[in-house]
């Protein structure tokens, strides 16, 4: 069962959404350094990672919570919290994953500390990029989270059809229905 999901439009917002409905019943991805590996592999930041330890998934969760207070104060039009700077920067200051070319094509593989570089990487791009107006929470009121709205208009309200945005149409068409007086026919 894959329960990653990338909707954001960038690994490291995604990467920040691994910790799911973080204003209510908090669901965590990084449980083990094989679900962070995991997640490594299927945002196709990396083709392999070798085993990792439960060190990593600490510094994995560390860079995440730093990254997502980073994108919330960018997105908010704050100054950045020094403190998750600090550990972006750390972690963007190690050595990144490095493509190689190989028979079939390109391959990478990487340790997890130069997988989460690469993420950190990516935050600092996306941070200090032409995206960031684009920046905006998912209009779920249990989801929190954010993604680059590139759709005409910047009139997306959801992180995606298939996780939130059915949901709440569902629910809404359903309250609809629940307060319109049935029409009888005779």
């Amino acid at each position: 069962m894959n329960l990653n999901v990338f909707v954001c439009g960038n690994p490291a917002l995604d990467f920040a959404a691994t910790l799911r409905a973080r204003r209510s019943t908090r669901f965590e991805m990084f449980v083990t350094p094989e679900r962070l590996n995991a997640w490594y592999v299927e945002s196709g930041l990396v083709d392999t990672v070798t085993p990792g330890k439960e060190e990593d998934v600490r510094d994995a969760i560390t860079v995440r919570e730093a990254v997502y207070r980073l994108i919330t104060d960018r997105r908010l039009g704050e100054d950045f919290d020094r403190e998750a700077l600090g550990v972006l920067n750390a972690a963007a200051r190690k050595t990144p994953v490095t493509p190689q070319l190989i028979l079939t094509g390109r391959h990478i593989d990487a340790t997890p500390e130069q997988a989460l570089a690469t993420v950190a990487r990516q935050a600092v791009e996306l941070l200090s990029g032409p995206d960031v107006p684009l920046l905006k929470e998912c209009g779920n009121p249990v989801c929190t989270r954010i993604y680059i709205d590139r759709s005409r208009g910047m009139r997306r309200q959801w992180c995606g059809m298939e996780s939130c945005g059915n949901k709440i149409k569902a629910a809404a068409y359903r309250a609809r229905k629940k307060t319109t007086p049935a029409t009888t026919t005779r």
